[in-house]
């Protein structure tokens, strides 16, 4: 087998993460999964292609023997059973350790859309799970304060990066390593067999998928890394986020690929936001209001919600609702008070509708969404049981992105390029979860406002008060906004941000993603 080669710039966690034998096991599954992984992205590019000249999305008639069949996927397994509330953030040290000591009853750990992916980053994250799992992770603060792990932790789940990503200073024959494989190679080779010894076990959450094929590659995954390490087969647990349109077609077949190891999924509500946003993009008539406006009690995103519910306890799996973003204010109370009612609204919806936990931000909003659940759920680890057969979401109702009302003002508009570039600049200088007026973004909502930017330009989006929304004008408010961003940290990085944004937003092909591009851009 070729060894793979590391250009990655010095590290000091590389001599404990980048072991021989540990990279040797991600060589394995790169050899062996990257051609079926390639294979995949192409088959992306093909379905694209078609919904472009006409097809359209919906159930596939090619897997109704397995959505009338009856199956249940696996038993949870003990500590992924009460999922009330998870809080999710990306790996430093500090971030570890607070998040699993918040009282969530889940951590997820994000090497996605919450990381910005410097190698330094990456190889530090995997340093530090290794010491979460084994409970020896400390930090000491530049102010002196020191953090340590408690008795009573929450249950860590990790996030690798999609199947659309690749490690770039990790070649194999020459080649860049799946991502993916790279985040979940390391983390499993180094955690996998400690985890079971401490009565857990190897939990995933798995992103960006767009079909039930690629979910059954990471089956194929996990079963392989299981037996090349002796892992008892069923030990992999995995929560699919369903956070692409082509998803929400395909997730019965998603829960059946994985049956052995599905744990359940995951309503990803901005990242699905912007995938209905780009595979619709080219619809007739289609029209987007501002990001204000697209909340979860819209109907397409209260089809997808029912139909994702419905499903998993169809098929015995949790359903987690979406993040609720806040960051609490330290210096105006009256932000605290308002933020903190729409977020109990939100949970206390997501419970009525059937979820059985749901996600935070931020370690001060576990306290309120754990009481609307432990409310309404009391003792219960979950409310799999609650079937909801009252539902009955077709397909139509999912790809209709109507908006009663919408519409698109100046203001929006302006909080659309201000997020992105406050984002990006932000991501390029290594963080990938940034605080932006009161709330958690990640990568999820910088793509919202870069696709419903795009969208506007390129397909006739006029402001309320009837202005079309231009070339021109997307560079005046931009101009405007970034003179605003001058005293932040990352100002040095607002340059390339703009010249990010502009490429994005400007061209007339719509990139699928803004972190591929970026990414060459990435120190």
């Amino acid at each position: 087998m070729p060894s793979i080669e590391i250009s990655g710039p010095a590290s000091t966690d590389a001599s404990k993460v980048l072991t021989r034998e540990a990279l040797a096991f991600v060589a394995e599954l790169q050899a062996k999964f990257g051609p079926v992984r390639a294979t995949l992205l192409d088959n992306r590019n093909k379905r694209d292609r078609e919904i472009a000249s006409g097809k359209t999305y919906g159930l596939l008639p090619e897997t109704e023997a397995v959505r009338t069949a009856a199956w249940k996927v696996a038993a949870a397994a003990p500590d992924l059973d009460r999922r009330h509330v998870e809080i999710t953030g990306p790996t430093d040290r500090k971030m570890v350790i607070n998040a699993l000591g918040s009282g969530a009853d889940v951590f997820m750990a994000d090497f996605e859309d919450s990381l910005s992916p410097t190698w330094d980053n990456v190889v530090s994250g995997q340093a530090n799970l290794m010491e979460a799992v084994r409970r020896t992770l400390s930090f000491t603060s530049p102010e002196g304060k020191a953090y340590t792990l408690g008795g009573k932790l929450a249950t860590l789940v990790v996030r690798p990066r999609g199947w659309h990503m690749t490690e770039k200073h990790a070649t194999l024959g020459g080649q860049p390593v799946s991502a993916s494989l790279f985040d979940f190679g390391l983390y499993f080779f180094h955690n996998a067999a400690e985890l079971i010894k401490r009565g857990s076990g190897p939990y995933f959450y798995l992103p960006k998928m767009e079909s039930h094929l690629e979910a059954r590659l990471w089956n194929e995954v996990f079963v392989a890394a299981q037996t090349a390490l002796g892992v008892p087969q069923g030990s992999v647990r995995a929560t699919v986020l369903i956070e692409t349109l082509p998803a929400a077609f395909e997730m019965e077949e998603i829960l059946y690929e994985l049956r052995d190891h599905a744990a359940g999924l995951n309503a990803g509500r901005w990242d699905y936001l912007f995938s209905a946003i780009k595979k619709l993009r080219d619809q007739p008539g289609l029209a987007i209001p501002e990001r204000s406006q697209l909340l979860m009690t819209v109907p397409f995103m209260r089809a997808y919600t029912e139909r994702l519910v419905a499903t998993c306890h169809r098929r015995g799996a949790h359903a987690i609702g979406g993040m609720a973003p806040f960051i609490p204010s330290r210096k105006n109370p009256e932000i605290n008070t308002a933020a903190l009612a729409k977020v109990r609204d939100d949970k206390q919806r997501e419970v009525g509708d059937g979820f059985d936990g749901t996600w935070v931000a931020h370690p001060d909003l576990v306290p309120t969404a754990a009481e609307v659940f432990t409310a309404a759920l009391g003792d219960k680890p979950n409310q799999k049981s609650r079937l909801r057969d009252d539902v009955k979401v077709v397909d139509s109702e999912i790809m209709d992105l109507r908006v009663a009302d919408g519409k698109i003002t100046e203001p929006g508009l302006r909080n659309n390029v201000s997020v992105a570039l406050q984002y990006i600049a932000s991501w390029l200088s290594g963080n990938g979860a940034a605080a932006i007026f009161n709330l958690m973004e990640d990568a999820a909502t910088a793509e919202i406002s870069r696709g419903q930017l795009w969208f506007w330009i390129h397909r006739g989006g006029k402001l309320d008060d009837g202005r079309a929304i231009t070339g021109a004008l997307y560079r005046a408010i931009r101009d405007d906004e970034s003179a605003k961003l001058t005293g932040l940290p990352t100002a040095s990085h607002l340059p390339a941000a703009i010249k990010i944004l502009d490429e994005l937003v400007e061209s007339e092909t719509f990139a699928d993603f803004l972190t591929t591009p970026a990414y060459q851009l990435l120190a």
